[in-house]
């Protein structure tokens, strides 16, 4: 059953793997620092900018969350499930998540920091027409 409206749901989920993906990045700029590129600055740039971007966004649902009252504490965590506990005001919802789900709303969630962080792609050739 929903406890949580809409908008509430959406923020807080947002939050939530907003979060996760921004652990992703930090584990990619670790990896990056760490691997045998030979070339680290732009992958680092990009990562940082994408790190930026999502660290901003993420202050924002904060706000939205402290203002509306919303919490979103991780319940449990096994191999094939997540359950997470939604707060709002006086109502609550558990839900559910599936990790291979959640692993799909993270990268949605990447690639669209990575579109943002990358300056629009202009091809040369069409360029120079």
């Amino acid at each position: 059953m929903r406890y949580l409206n809409d908008e509430e749901l959406q923020v807080a989920s947002r939050f939530l793997f907003l979060s996760m993906a921004i652990v992703v990045i930090q584990q990619d700029i670790h990896h990056v620092q760490q691997g045998a590129f030979k070339i680290k600055e732009p992958y680092l740039e990009l990562l940082e900018k994408m790190t930026t971007a999502a660290t901003n966004e993420r202050r924002q649902l904060r706000q939205t969350m402290q203002k509306k009252k919303i919490r979103v504490v991780t319940l449990n965590k096994n191999d094939s499930f997540s359950s997470f506990l939604f707060l709002c005001q006086t109502r609550e919802e558990k839900r559910n998540y599936f990790n291979p789900a959640i692993r799909k709303k993270v990268e949605v969630i990447v690639q669209e920091l990575m579109r943002k962080a990358l300056p629009p792609y202009q091809d040369p050739v069409s360029a120079s027409t």
